[in-house]
């Protein structure tokens, strides 16, 4: 009798413990999820900016329309982007395709005394700084999520369970170190 209470106490234990672990690893598993949907809202107001620019941009620099298919092309990649690194590939480019955009505006100064482009200009200005730190949150959670996937002996229960690493949200910081090519 009394070896069976020890067994029955242990399993017991063992039990809560398997729960406590299964329901942390759904915890950071949704903490992923809900700040990728961060990450998501951001980018859509950037997306729904850039035709506002671009019909701006149209009326001042009509001739510059390669600068302008650019950035209607990155925009369209980026909205189809399906994995976090289809992502940050194609927010990669965008950010590239936007800063030539907005060099446009050194080259036609006429552009930069419209008031509707500076709105635009900030606006957008404001959603990569939201976009920026909506990213680090979402890698902070990943990487919190990943370590907890990895480390002993939780890394026995999610490989049970099928939980995966998460990909980190990174973005090519070379081409934001590359100086814009302004042309007059």
């Amino acid at each position: 009798m009394n070896t069976l209470n020890i067994i029955l106490v242990i399993a017991g234990v063992l039990a809560v413990w398997l729960i406590g672990v299964y329901n942390s690893l759904v915890r950071g598993r949704n903490r992923v999820k809900e700040s990728w949907s961060d990450i998501d809202v951001q980018l859509k107001r950037r997306y729904d900016l850039i035709p506002n620019l671009i019909e701006t941009v149209k009326g001042y620099a009509e001739h510059e329309r390669s600068t302008l298919d650019a950035v209607i092309q990155a925009r369209s990649r980026a909205m189809g982007a399906q994995t976090v690194a289809e992502h940050a590939q194609a927010e990669n480019m965008l950010s590239g395709a936007l800063k030539s955009l907005f060099a446009l505006s050194e080259a036609y100064p006429q552009l930069r005394a419209v008031e509707s482009f500076a709105k635009l200009q900030d606006e957008l200005s404001d959603t990569e700084n939201k976009i920026q730190a909506a990213r680090r949150f979402y890698n902070t959670n990943v990487m919190a999520f990943n370590t907890m996937i990895e480390s002993f002996p939780t890394n026995l229960i999610a490989g049970q369970f099928g939980f995966q690493k998460s990909e980190f949200f990174e973005l090519n910081n070379e081409s934001a170190r590359e100086p814009v090519p302004v042309k007059f």
